[in-house]
């Protein structure tokens, strides 16, 4: 209730997946949850179409995540809309038996994959890009699991504009440039993300949004991290 409903202009040049329902905030770039895995020990055949197929013994000791990480969170709170607490609980809890290596965040995992360190991670899409950017030899590759599975949740990155602010002018022109063809156009080249207007050209290395397989979610299912929270602690994840 604290943010003011974005006008239309804003609002609508943006696809409906990627907007609040109530006009409340505008998704700016679209994060895509992938398994970054080391391509020197592992083949993508030998990946599970599910992020669920980690929890077999065969991965034991070669899984890095960082838990506490925000992007983490999300996905664990569309595990938990997509399969229910119960089905969650025992994925963290297969996942915590295969002794996982735990990161701060998503950079770490990617440069752990790389040295072989473990080798698979669950990420967020770019981190693996930037990575490769600087290395084109980064032994390396995304996976994307499939049939909507959550290890393949879409999430967004979002501008809203407070109700209290005395600064509105100013808020939705940075708002309208950042759906702007020009602002989108800086998401899809210089950070790797997913544009979420039509018609911006996305990097090359980028799967198509339209190849990805993520589930459907109105994101607004994604709010309870405090629930979130809750079952990791109860787990012993955190």
């Amino acid at each position: 209730g604290r943010l003011a409903r974005l006008p239309d202009e804003i609002l609508e040049v943006v696809g409906a997946q990627f907007r609040s329902s109530d006009g409340r905030w505008v998704g700016v770039s679209g994060r895509a949850r992938t398994v970054v895995y080391n391509t020197e020990n592992v083949s993508e055949d030998d990946l599970p179409d599910s992020i669920w197929g980690f929890v077999e013994p065969q991965w034991s000791g070669r899984i890095g995540w960082a838990p506490a990480n925000g992007s983490f969170l999300v996905m664990v709170t569309g595990m938990r809309y997509l399969w229910g607490d119960d089905r969650t609980r025992q994925w963290l809890d297969g996942i915590t038996a295969n002794d996982p290596q735990v990161y701060p965040k998503n950079s770490p995992i990617v440069q752990a994959v790389g040295a072989g360190e473990v080798d698979v991670g669950f990420v967020n899409h770019y981190y693996l890009i930037r990575a490769l950017q600087e290395d084109a030899q980064f032994p390396a590759r995304n996976h994307h699991t499939r049939n909507a599975d959550p290890g393949a949740l879409m999430m967004v990155s979002g501008v809203g504009v407070l109700a209290s602010s005395e600064n509105q002018d100013a808020a939705l022109k940075l708002a309208e440039f950042l759906v702007s063809e020009m602002g989108q156009q800086y998401f899809a080249s210089r950070t790797f993300e997913y544009p979420v207007v039509q018609g911006t050209t996305t990097h090359p290395a980028l799967v198509p949004l339209s190849e990805t397989d993520a589930p459907t979610i109105d994101l607004k299912e994604l709010a309870d991290l405090e629930g979130t929270l809750d079952l990791l602690r109860d787990a012993g994840v955190l």
